[in-house]
């Protein structure tokens, strides 16, 4: 009963299922390979030395293909002068593809992953541009319309604005105007 009101029975279904798909996976990716009478399992490829026929389980589940049989020269007369014995290709070592796809997909991922990265940073800064830009047309406006303005100063008494103050005052607002209303520069967009 206990046990009951620690996990749904949904819950540890799922978890069921996830430790036997972890399990299942974990068993499909082994190798196993003959060395002498007895059978070698490991998570990683044989060594080179070991024949393609003592290879018993590749990951996946696959068994090894048979070689298709290399056409046999008759034997060369080692008294006959100018013939040489043709040295048969010795079996290359197992290359694993799925490494390489593993890899790649990994790779594509980490490149989608930088250009979402990428595209929120970009939508960020417009974002702020656009209310930023959106500031300063109405601070200009105010500042146009004649109204007197008040600021606060560093003893937190309150000012009125001259007509010098005011011209400074405008001049950086169409300075905000000029750079955050218009287009992106390419330097912030990259």
């Amino acid at each position: 009963m206990l046990q009951n009101r620690l996990l749904p029975l949904s819950w540890r279904t799922a978890l069921a299922t996830g430790f036997l798909l972890a399990a299942c996976t974990a068993a499909s990716a082994q190798w196993a390979w003959k060395e002498g009478k007895q059978t070698v399992f490991s998570d990683t490829a044989p060594p080179a030395g070991v024949a393609e026929k003592d290879i018993v389980k590749r990951p996946g589940g696959s068994r090894p293909q048979p070689a298709p049989a290399a056409p046999v020269a008759a034997p060369a007369d080692p008294a006959a002068p100018g013939t040489a014995a043709t040295p048969v290709p010795a079996a290359s070592a197992p290359t694993l593809p799925s490494a390489d796809k593993e890899l790649e997909a990994k790779k594509k991922q980490a490149e989608q992953a930088e250009e979402a990265r990428k595209k929120a940073e970009e939508q960020r800064v417009a974002k702020a541009r656009t209310e930023s830009c959106a500031r300063a047309k109405q601070a200009k406006a105010t500042m146009d319309s004649g109204v007197r303005l008040a600021t606060t100063n560093a003893k937190g008494e309150r000012e009125i604005m001259d007509d010098k103050a005011r011209a400074t005052e405008a001049r950086r607002m169409d300075d905000i105007i000029r750079s955050d209303c218009g287009p992106m520069p390419k330097s912030a967009a990259q």
